[in-house]
């Protein structure tokens, strides 16, 4: 049996003029992020494959974010719990 291994390519890149966004390669209802210029941006499609966008402005967010980006579902559940 062969296993054909392959990497997705993430849709959301950070370029030194901006955020690049393939919304393509996006899976429905799933939550992308980045980091740009100290912000972090959010951004998902929806079943109606519409792009939704969003920005985080919670500065503690932010902070605990950057720092662990691999939690940042943890850290936005417990960011929106508090507000």
């Amino acid at each position: 049996m062969f296993l054909t291994l392959f990497k997705l390519e993430y849709p959301v890149t950070v370029q030194s003029d901006g955020v690049k966004l393939k919304p393509e390669k996006m899976i429905i209802n799933q939550l992308y992020h980045c980091l740009f210029e100290d912000k972090v941006f959010l951004f998902y499609k929806d079943e109606e494959e519409l792009l939704h966008c969003y920005e985080v402005e919670n500065a503690d967010a932010v902070r605990e974010i950057s720092a662990n980006p691999s939690d940042i579902e943890t850290i936005l559940k417990k960011y929106s719990q508090n507000e």
